[in-house]
C-alpha cells in the first residue's frame, strides 16, 4: 500500500500562480475614469453658462442661480469623496476633517459686512477689518451756526424735493453743458457722512439729507458752497438690515420754511428749515400698530393741499398716510395691505386730480382731500419690493415698472360706467401693455419726448411709451439710478461715477463722465441748476457744473 506522506516542510515559493491562503493582499484602488466628478462639473458649468447667457434674467437672480448652482457642485462633488471607493477611508475621514476645520476657521475669520452690490449677495471681509457701516463723520464741534449766501454760487436753482419739482424724474432745463470731457466739472467740497440712502433736497443755498450715526438717525443741513454743517437734529433710532444696510432711506421735502422727513424706523418730522428746531413729530408705524417694511421705510413726505402724505408698513392699516403739515394731527388713511418702497406722487389722469401709490400688490389712486380710493390696480407681488416711482403718460396712462421678474406695464385709466359721474366716482383701470422691456430695481425711468429712460437691469435703456417696445440698452451702471436734465441721462452708477448720457432714441452715447465717489452707491443724484450733489453711505460731494452754451 502506497500512501503519500505529506512534506512537512515550508514552501519557499508558490510556483503555481495561485494567491495562497495565508497571503496578506493589499485593497485594489479603483482606476477607472473618474466619470462622476467630471459630469458633475460639466452639468455646473453647463448650467452656469445658461444661466448666464439668458438676456432678459435679471442680474440679480442671475447673480443668486450661478451661487446656487455652484454650491451644489461642491456639496455633489464632496458627497462622492466621501463615499467613493477610489479613496482609502483614513483619506476620506483627513478630508472631511479638513473640510470642517477649513469652515469653522472661515466662520470665526470672516464676517458680512452688507452686500456685494445691488443683487443681494453678501460682502465677506476679515473680522477687525475696517467696516463700511462705521465711516468717519463730523464731530458736532464742527457743526456751525451762520448764514448761507445763495448769490455765492452762480447757476444755483432749487431742488426741493425727491427726483424733482413733480417727482417725475425729470428736470426739463439744463443749466450745464453734459459736455464733461471737454469742460470738466469743477469740485466744490467733500466731506464724510452717516450711513443711509437718502438724497439732497436743496433750496436757497442749503441741502438737507439724512443719515446714521451711531444709534443716532439724523436729519442734517449743509451749507451747499462750503459743506459745512448747518444744524442737525437727532432722533435716537436706528433701522439696520444686512442686505439693505443700515440708516434713513428717505430723501427730505422742503416746503414753506419746512422740512419733512421720514426716517428708516418710521418716524416723521416736521423741522425748521433755518434752525433744525422741531416742529411736531410723530412715529407713524408704532401709532397704527404697524410693522417695518423688511428694508425699512423709505417714503419722501408729498405736501399736497397743506397735508403731509407718506405711505406705511406691513401689518392691517392703511397704505397712505396724511397728516396736516401745521401741526401733525392726522387728517385721513387709505387703502389697506402693505406698503412699499416707493413715495406717493400727485398726478392728474382721467380729469381728475390724485395722489398715486406704488405699493406691494397695487397701485392705487386717492384723492387727496379725503384719500378715497379712486382706482385699485392690482400688479405684481408682495414677495419682491417695489421701488420704482409711477411715470405719468399722456393718454391718461401710468407705466409702473419694478425688477425681480415683475417686468413692467402700461396702465389705461378710464372713467366709471356711462352716465356717472365723471368727477366724483371712481375711475376704471386695465393693463394696456405689458413686457420686461424696463426690469428697474431701485431706478425710477423718466419721460423725454415720448421715451422713457432709465435702466433696464442695470443697462441705461430708452422705451417707447407708445407700446413699451425698446429702442435700445447699453452701458453697465448696476444697480444705480438716472435723473433726465434736459436732454441728458445723469446716471450715477453704482460703482460711485456719474455720467451724463444723451437722452436720444438713436442709441446709446455718453458724453461724459465724473469719477464723483469709489463705494457702493444707491443714493439718487440731486441737480440744483449748475450743482450736482451727489452722495453714499461713507461721503458727499458737490460738483460745479459747466455753465450751457460754453
Amino acid at each position: 500500500m502506497n500512501e503519500k506522506i505529506p512534506d512537512p516542510s515550508p514552501k519557499v515559493g508558490n510556483t503555481s500562480g495561485a494567491p495562497s491562503a495565508n497571503a496578506v493582499t493589499s485593497p485594489k484602488r479603483n482606476t477607472a475614469f473618474p466619470w462622476f466628478p467630471v459630469v458633475t462639473l460639466a452639468l455646473v458649468a453647463a448650467g452656469i453658462a445658461a444661466v448666464q447667457w439668458r438676456p432678459e434674467l435679471e442680474r440679480n437672480l442671475r447673480a443668486w442661480a450661478t451661487a446656487a448652482l455652484a454650491l451644489l457642485g461642491t456639496v455633489t462633488l464632496l458627497i462622492w469623496f466621501l463615499a467613493s471607493s477610489r479613496f482609502r477611508a483614513r483619506t476620506r475621514l483627513v478630508g472631511l476633517a479638513i473640510v470642517i476645520l477649513s469652515g469653522l476657521a472661515l466662520k470665526g475669520a470672516l464676517r458680512v459686512d452688507g452686500t456685494i452690490n445691488g443683487t443681494g449677495l453678501p460682502r465677506l471681509v476679515w473680522r477687525g477689518s475696517h467696516s463700511d457701516a462705521t465711516p468717519p463723520t463730523a464731530s458736532p464741534a464742527e457743526t456751525v451756526q451762520k448764514p448761507v449766501h445763495a448769490a455765492a454760487l452762480p447757476g444755483l436753482e432749487d431742488s426741493a424735493q425727491f427726483l424733482g419739482s413733480d417727482r417725475a424724474g425729470v428736470l426739463p432745463i439744463a443749466r450745464f453743458s453734459p459736455n464733461w470731457t471737454t469742460q470738466a466739472p469743477r469740485e466744490l467740497w467733500r466731506r464724510p457722512i452717516g450711513l443711509g440712502w437718502s438724497s439732497f433736497a436743496v433750496v436757497g443755498g442749503q441741502a438737507w439729507t439724512q443719515e446714521q450715526v451711531g444709534d443716532d438717525e439724523r436729519v442734517i443741513c449743509i451749507n451747499v458752497a462750503t459743506g459745512q454743517t448747518v444744524w442737525s437734529h437727532s432722533e435716537r433710532t436706528r433701522f439696520s438690515e444686512w442686505q439693505g444696510g443700515d440708516g434713513p432711506r428717505a430723501t427730505p421735502t422742503v416746503r414753506d420754511g419746512r422740512v419733512y422727513a421720514m426716517g428708516g424706523t418710521g418716524i416723521l418730522l416736521c423741522l425748521d428749515a433755518a434752525t433744525g428746531r422741531l416742529v411736531w413729530r410723530r412715529s407713524v408705524l408704532e401709532e397704527n400698530g404697524l410693522s417695518n417694511l423688511i428694508w425699512g421705510t423709505s417714503s419722501s413726505p408729498l405736501i399736497v393741499d397743506g397735508l403731509t402724505v407718506i405711505t406705511g408698513g406691513r401689518g392691517s392699516g392703511a397704505v397712505l398716510y396724511a397728516y396736516r403739515s401745521a401741526d401733525g394731527s392726522p387728517a385721513w388713511k387709505s387703502g389697506d395691505g402693505d406698503a412699499s418702497y416707493a413715495s406717493p406722487i400727485l398726478a392728474t389722469l382721467a380729469g381728475r386730480r390724485m395722489i398715486l401709490s406704488n405699493n406691494a400688490t397695487s397701485l392705487t389712486a386717492h384723492d387727496p382731500t379725503t384719500g378715497r380710493i379712486l382706482f385699485n390696480h392690482a400688479w405684481g407681488g408682495s414677495k419682491w419690493p417695489k421701488a420704482s416711482q409711477p411715470v405719468v403718460l399722456p393718454g391718461d396712462r401710468v407705466f409702473v415698472s419694478g425688477g425681480y421678474g415683475m417686468g413692467c406695464q402700461i396702465i389705461q385709466v378710464k372713467t366709471g360706467e356711462a352716465g356717472s359721474d365723471s368727477a366724483t366716482g371712481t375711475l376704471k383701470t386695465e393693463t394696456a401693455w405689458k413686457g420686461i422691456t424696463m426690469k428697474t430695481q431701485f431706478n425710477s425711468p423718466g419721460l423725454r419726448n415720448g421715451y422713457l429712460y432709465g435702466l433696464d437691469d442695470g443697462l441705461l435703456a430708452c422705451v417707447d411709451a407708445s407700446n413699451g417696445r425698446r429702442i435700445w440698452k447699453d452701458g453697465r451702471f448696476g444697480s444705480g439710478q438716472t435723473l433726465i436734465v434736459g436732454d441728458t441721462v445723469v446716471v450715477q452708477n453704482e460703482n460711485g461715477t456719474v455720467h451724463a448720457c444723451a437722452a436720444s432714441p438713436d442709441g446709446f452715447r455718453e458724453l461724459g463722465q465724473i469719477a464723483a465717489l469709489s463705494s457702493k452707491t444707491w443714493n439718487q443724484p440731486s441737480v440744483a441748476g449748475r450743482y450736482l450733489l451727489v452722495r453714499n453711505d461713507r461721503e458727499a460731494v458737490c460738483w460745479e457744473l459747466p455753465a450751457a452754451g460754453r
